[in-house]
C-alpha cells in the first residue's frame, strides 16, 4: 500500500461571507462562447461522495445512482474495546459507505432530484450500471473498501418505487480495496450472445477479470494478474475490442493487456504520464479513441493503433479523477479534475485533426472541495420555452503549482461545512477568435439531433448575445469529496 506521505493535502476550505464555499469566476483560455453550465440542486449526501452515476437504460435514465465513502476511527464509534476488553485505538479507521438512489423529474424544478433509496454498505470506490438488461433487470456494480465487487439489480413494481438489491458478490483479495470497475458493454449494440465481463483493479496493484451469468449464480473469477507495483487506481476495457483491457497505477503507468493472456507481458507500457494514472475511458462512439487522466493533472488523449505519443495533451490544473464521454456526442468529454472542479472538453479537433489540445468548452471550480464524481445523463430535454437568460460559464486557471489531491485511502475527516443550495450560473467569456470554436461545439452538437441542457457558480458578466439561440441540453451530476454533496447541472450549447 502506498503511504500517505505521497499525496498532499488541499489547503484550507475558502468560505463565502454566506457560509458557503466560494466559486472562481474567470475566462478560461480556449473558452467556446455559447457553452454553458447551470446549478440546478445540491443534495447533501451527509458522508463524502465520491462515485456518481446516472443509469442508461431506456426506461430508467431518470435514475442516478451515488456512491460515498467514510473513514471513520474506531475512537468515534460508541464501543471502543474489543470482545478481550483490549482498547481499540491502534486499529485502522473503519471505511464506512452508503448508496443513494435518485429521481430526476423535471416537473419539480425547485428540487428535481428526490431520493428514492439508500443502502449503508462498506465505502464505494467506483461503481457502474450495465449498459444492457441483465436477466431483464438494470443492474449496477460497485467496488467497495471490503475487496468486494458487488452487483445489485434494479426492482420495479407497481406498489413500490425503483429500488436496488443485491444479488451477487465476489472478493477480490485479502486486505485489499477494490478501486475500479469497468463493464464490456460500453458500446451501444452489444452483439447476442456476447459474454458480459467487468474488469475491476485493486490496491495491491492487481487486475482481476470476472464474468457474469446471467442465468446464475452471478459473478464469476476468470483471472486476476499483477498489473502494477502500487495501487492500480483504474482499470477499462476497450469497448471495441473487449479482449483489449487498460490500467492506470500509482506508479505512473499506463497500460495495455490482452486478457486472453494477461500473464504475458502486458501489450504496452506508457511513461508519458508523470504521477499515477487515474482515469481511463475507451470512446464508445469512435473507435481506436482513448481518453486518460492522472495526478499529473494532465489529459490525454490516444489512438490506440499507436500508443507511443498521445494525439493531445490538455492541461486540466488539477487531478484528473474520472472521464467520461457524453451518450451521444461523439467528441464531448466531461471530467472530474479534484481540487479543480469538473471540465467539458470538446475533442473534435484532437481527435480528427490532430490539434494538440483539446477546447475546454465549459469549466467550473469550488475551491472548498474535490470533485471525484462526474457523469452525463442519457436523457434528452427540451428547451424551456421562457428560459430565463444565463450567464457565462466560469473558470479558475491560477495553477497551485505542485498541488496534490488527497488519497482515497487516507482522506481527511469531512469538513463541517455545507453548500449553498440556491442555483448559482455560470458561463463563458466572451474573446476574440472563440466564435468559431463555439460554432465547432453547436455544429457538433446538431449532427447528432439530440437535444441537451445544463449551467452553475459565482455569476459574470451577461453574454446578451445568448438570449433567444436554439440550445442544445444535457443534464451532468458531479459529486464533491469534501463537502459530502451531490450536484446537479444543465449543460447548455447554443
Amino acid at each position: 500500500m502506498a503511504s500517505s506521505a505521497r499525496f498532499r493535502r488541499p489547503g484550507p476550505v475558502a468560505m463565502a461571507a454566506s457560509g458557503g464555499p466560494t466559486a472562481d469566476c474567470h475566462p478560461a483560455e480556449g473558452f467556446a462562447t455559447g457553452a454553458r453550465v447551470r446549478l440546478l440542486q445540491t443534495v447533501d449526501t451527509e458522508y463524502t461522495a465520491d462515485s456518481v452515476e446516472w443509469c442508461p437504460l431506456e426506461g430508467y435514465r431518470h435514475l442516478l445512482a451515488c456512491g460515498t465513502y467514510q473513514l471513520r476511527k474506531l475512537a468515534d464509534t460508541p464501543d471502543r474495546e474489543n470482545k478481550s476488553g483490549a482498547d481499540l485505538d491502534g486499529e485502522p479507521p473503519v471505511r464506512l459507505g452508503r448508496l443513494y438512489l435518485y429521481s430526476f423529474s423535471e416537473e419539480s424544478p425547485a428540487s428535481p432530484l428526490v431520493e428514492v433509496q439508500r443502502r449503508d454498505t462498506s465505502a464505494v470506490l467506483d461503481m457502474k450500471w450495465c449498459h444492457s438488461p441483465v436477466a431483464g433487470h438494470a443492474v449496477l456494480a460497485l467496488a467497495d473498501a471490503s475487496g468486494s465487487i458487488q452487483l445489485l439489480h434494479l426492482v420495479d413494481s407497481e406498489k413500490t418505487a425503483c429500488a436496488l438489491w443485491p444479488f451477487s458478490s465476489l472478493v477480490l483479495g485479502e486486505q485489499s480495496l477494490a478501486l475500479s470497475l469497468d463493464w464490456s458493454t460500453g458500446k451501444t449494440g452489444r452483439a447476442s450472445g456476447q459474454p458480459l465481463k467487468i474488469i475491476s483493479s485493486d490496491s495491491k496493484g492487481q487486475l482481476h477479470l470476472l464474468t457474469v451469468n446471467e442465468a446464475g449464480p452471478g459473478l464469476q473469477a476468470v483471472d486476476s494478474w499483477q498489473a502494477h507495483h502500487f495501487e492500480a487506481w483504474i482499470a477499462a476495457f476497450n469497448y471495441w475490442q473487449t479482449e483489449t483491457v487498460y490500467s492506470g497505477g500509482d506508479d505512473g503507468l499506463l497500460k495495455g493487456w490482452d486478457a486472453r493472456r494477461p500473464h504475458d507481458a502486458p501489450l504496452f507500457t506508457s511513461t508519458r504520464h508523470s504521477m499515477g494514472v487515474c482515469s481511463i475511458q475507451s470512446n464508445p462512439h469512435r473507435e481506436n479513441i482513448l481518453a486518460t487522466g492522472s495526478y499529473d493533472e494532465h489529459i490525454l488523449l490516444w489512438d490506440t493503433r499507436n500508443m507511443r505519443q498521445p494525439l493531445s495533451d490538455t492541461p486540466a490544473q488539477g487531478g484528473v479523477w474520472r472521464l467520461k464521454w457524453h451518450p451521444s456526442h461523439p467528441h464531448l468529454l466531461l471530467a472530474a479534475c479534484m481540487h479543480r472542479g469538473f471540465k467539458v472538453l470538446h475533442c473534435q479537433k484532437a481527435m480528427e485533426e490532430k490539434q494538440d489540445t483539446c477546447l475546454v468548452s465549459v469549466s467550473h471550480t469550488l475551491h472548498s472541495s474535490l470533485t471525484y464524481g462526474a457523469d452525463w445523463s442519457w436523457l434528452s430535454l427540451q428547451p424551456s420555452p421562457k428560459a430565463q437568460p444565463l450567464v457565462p460559464s466560469a473558470s479558475f486557471l491560477h495553477s497551485d503549482t505542485g498541488a496534490r489531491p488527497a488519497d482515497l485511502l487516507h482522506s481527511l475527516k469531512v469538513q463541517g461545512t455545507s453548500v449553498a443550495t440556491a442555483p448559482d450560473r455560470v458561463g463563458d467569456e466572451d474573446g476574440e477568435g472563440q466564435a468559431s470554436q463555439a460554432q465547432h461545439v453547436a455544429d457538433d452538437v446538431r449532427k447528432v439531433g439530440s437535444q441537451l441542457h445544463v449551467a452553475g457558480g459565482k455569476p459574470c458578466d451577461y453574454d446578451a448575445t445568448l438570449e433567444g439561440m436554439n440550445l442544445d441540453i444535457s443534464l451532468l451530476a458531479t459529486c464533491l469529496f469534501y463537502d459530502h454533496a451531490l450536484h446537479l447541472w444543465k449543460w447548455e450549447v447554443s
